[in-house]
């Protein structure tokens, strides 16, 4: 049985509309800032015994400025009444929770419905350009193998912090990363999880990226000069992997048909 719950546990209790449950909300970090990952803990609760209530249908959306940044989820079900969404947070600002649940004890119900605000203040940077020390993973990587704890979601995480941040050129590398990879990754992280068939086709494309990736987590770049020559390594191992290797193909495959075509 779960015990009682103490109102000092969460960041916020919220009853849904028509107070069939009430919602504690908690945030792990605590004070989260853009560029890393926030967990948000929700327990169902039931007003009258005050203790979690098991099996609940469920669904979460987290917007910003009216734009969804993450879901609205498929109906999910807890069976122990308690969950924890990670969604990676990108900008500063206002953002606005939904939760919605239609099931209780594998009883559907009417939809109930309640929302919550939280800010997230704008990340302190350490004077070097590098992001927030304890940043998130990847979006699309986090999609695409579908959790954060994943080792490849890992693997990049231990390039950036051990490696990548640990010079200014490269922090000042993945500042400029920052700007252009989140200018489109939501999106594709979105039809990711909306489109079965997408997810494995990056899955496929993202695997060379990654196995390329994963040679610089056994080198040891210490000063600027081989973060920028391995780093140009990799830029040109995956240049060829992706671009020059497939033209490559194509422009054989065009000649063997033309000269199929004179026989």
């Amino acid at each position: 049985m779960h015990p009682v719950f103490a109102q000092s546990d969460y960041y916020k209790v919220i009853p849904s509309d028509i107070g069939t449950l009430n919602v504690g909300i908690t945030t792990i970090p605590e004070n989260p800032q853009p560029g890393g990952v926030v967990k948000f803990k929700i327990d169902f609760i039931n007003p009258k015994t005050e203790k979690i209530q098991e099996h609940v249908d469920y669904k979460f959306t987290l917007q910003r400025e009216g734009t969804n940044v993450f879901g609205p989820i498929p109906l999910t079900h807890t069976s122990i009444g308690s969950v924890t969404i990670p969604v990676e947070i990108i900008e500063p600002g206002t953002y606005f929770g939904k939760i919605e649940f239609e099931g209780i004890l594998f009883q559907p119900i009417p939809v109930e419905t309640l929302s919550f605000t939280i800010p997230i203040a704008a990340a302190q940077n350490g004077g070097n350009g590098a992001q927030p020390e304890n940043g998130g993973g990847c979006l699309i990587a986090t999609a695409t193998y579908g959790s954060e704890l994943s080792p490849q979601v890992q693997q990049l995480r231990e390039l950036r912090d051990n490696q990548l941040l640990q010079t200014k050129l490269g922090s000042d590398f993945m500042s400029a990363f920052y700007n252009f990879y989140y200018s489109f990754s939501p999106q594709i992280a979105d039809l990711e999880r909306e489109n079965p068939w997408f997810k494995e086709t990056v899955k496929i494309s993202v695997t060379p990226l990654l196995l390329s990736l994963s040679i610089l987590n056994s080198v040891d770049m210490n000063s600027e000069i081989e973060v920028l020559g391995y780093g140009l390594s990799i830029i040109l191992l995956n240049l060829g992997m992706y671009f020059v290797t497939p033209a490559l193909i194509i422009v054989r495959l065009s000649k063997r048909w033309k000269d199929l075509k004179l026989e």
